[in-house]
């Protein structure tokens, strides 16, 4: 795990455990993990609940076409609260932020441009389920978004959205629906996607799983789990990842936007201490890199492709 991902945990994740403690975030699991279909999360019983959420993950470096190359630390934390009924149905409030610190080195192409360095994101989102029967639900999550460089200013970092879907169970091993998001992008055309809402447990122990990711893993995945004992977890996932930005004024581009997409293949380790509390040690290998540097309104001035990176780091789950 990269030093800068070491440093900058050290010196935030515990102000920020007690700024995001009283707050609660979407049901489910590591970084890597996503929302479990019709069935309600563990832990997540009757009534009021507080949850906290968050990791850090170390990117190695990848090599850029042209020359240089970048790593990245990554840390992410997400709290909120959650009410949920006892005939299935809950909302939640939930209030995430992360940080995305680049190193860029070489003094050829993409890198030597030094086009952007530390990355704050915010995040609000309003998660809502709603159960009509025994066999369909309905899945709101709208969400805002903001992300920008230190310095930039954040009232043109913003972007909203949601995901919305309905699930049919049809037994108590397989549940599975339709879903549809949308997400404004700062000066880009909004990003609209099919989702597949799937929980499908095969055996006891093997499940498949379709949804969101958050944190290090943003964007729609799929996930394949091994429940090795009741308290040891074994994953595999692969999903989209996507993330823009706008830039300070100081740059080589003037309040323009940084973009950085790629699809990270996942491979967890979670133990459940209790029902209230998982930590998962991950890693894997990010494919399809592109980073993309554009000017204000989102005219390209340079981008470039980069080589398969691998990571690894860390997560962890409470709920109060």
């Amino acid at each position: 795990m990269g030093k800068g991902c070491l440093l900058f945990s050290h010196r935030f994740i515990f102000p920020l455990v007690f700024l995001l403690s009283p707050f609660a975030f979407v049901p489910s699991a590591g970084l890597g993990e996503e929302s479990r279909g019709a069935d309600r999360p563990p832990g997540l019983e009757p009534g009021w609940s507080t949850f906290l959420r968050g990791g850090c993950v170390h990117q190695f470096d990848g090599e850029l076409d042209g020359g240089g190359s970048f790593d990245t630390d990554r840390l992410f934390l997400q709290g909120g609260v959650s009410h949920a009924t006892k005939d299935g149905r809950s909302i939640s409030l939930a209030l995430g932020y992360s940080f995305d610190g680049y190193d860029f080195s070489g003094d050829s192409g993409f890198a030597g441009l030094r086009p952007w360095n530390n990355i704050h994101s915010f995040r609000f989102s309003a998660p809502v389920r709603l159960k009509y029967d025994d066999h369909w639900s309905l899945f709101v999550i709208p969400t805002v978004r903001a992300g920008a460089e230190s310095g930039a200013d954040f009232d043109e970092a913003f972007s909203g959205g949601g995901f919305a879907g309905f699930s049919f169970r049809f037994s108590d091993r397989l549940t599975i629906g339709p879903g549809m998001g949308a997400i404004t992008r700062i000066k880009d055309d909004a990003s609209v996607f099919p989702v597949l809402i799937v929980h499908w447990k095969i055996t006891d122990r093997l499940s498949l799983e379709a949804g969101r990711g958050l944190g290090a893993t943003l964007g729609p995945g799929l996930t394949l789990n091994w429940r090795a004992t009741d308290s040891l977890n074994l994953s595999l996932s692969g999903r989209y990842k996507r993330l823009r930005f706008r830039l300070d004024k100081d740059g080589i581009a003037s309040n323009g936007i940084g973009d950085d997409r790629s699809i990270p293949l996942i491979g967890a380790v979670s133990y459940r201490f209790s029902r209230k509390i998982r930590a998962s040690l991950l890693g894997g290998v990010a494919l399809g890199g592109e980073v993309r540097l554009e000017d204000e309104r989102g005219h390209r001035l340079s981008e470039s492709e980069y080589a398969s990176a691998g990571f690894l780091g860390f997560s962890f789950n409470f709920r109060f």
